[in-house]
């Protein structure tokens, strides 16, 4: 038990001396004494089972263990190659960044609009895989004529779009189906 510092004699000032320090109750609980008579709870065998497999470190069977039948996983047909459906989409898809028809009408029709730009003029922050333009446009923006692009996909009402403006679509690719 822990004497306190204002019982202790030798207490000048509220100093205590390092010899009547002690733990808490219960900070250290005792160390478990294996088979040390039946009220321990721990007889014959220590905690450690029956013998043989299970006694062993690092004995026992697995999760997938069924009895000594076939597994689960060993009786279902092998399935070779990858599946592209189990692995993430990150890996198989191509993502474009987005920008609508509508962020280009205050765009000067002297710069060229490519994916740098783009990214210069904060209109995407990242491009991917690319760039692709959408045709939402919004009532009252109107595309400038003569724009210039280099890089960039477009969608098929985008491509409609600017090509009413006039806008020069370069070496652009087929839209995706």
């Amino acid at each position: 038990m822990a004497k306190t510092p204002s019982s202790h004699p030798a207490t000048a000032g509220g100093a205590v001396p390092l010899a009547t320090l002690r733990e808490n109750e219960g900070a250290r609980p005792k160390r478990t004494r294996v088979g040390r008579g039946h009220g321990s709870g721990l007889v014959k065998t220590g905690g450690e089972g029956g013998k043989g497999q299970t006694v062993r470190s690092g004995g026992g069977k697995g999760p997938a263990f069924e009895g000594g039948q076939t597994p689960w996983a060993r009786r279902l047909p092998h399935r070779r190659g990858y599946s592209q459906k189990a692995r993430d989409i990150g890996h198989f898809r191509t993502t474009f960044a987005v920008v609508n028809v509508a962020a280009l009408a205050e765009w000067d029709p002297a710069l060229e609009i490519s994916p740098e730009s783009l990214i210069a003029k904060k209109l995407v922050t990242k491009a991917p895989d690319g760039i692709k333009i959408l045709g939402g446009n919004k009532a009252g923006k109107t595309v400038p004529a003569g724009l210039r692009f280099r890089d960039v996909v477009f969608s098929n009402s985008a491509r409609e779009a600017l090509r009413a403006a006039g806008a020069d679509l370069g070496d652009a690719q087929e839209p995706e189906a």
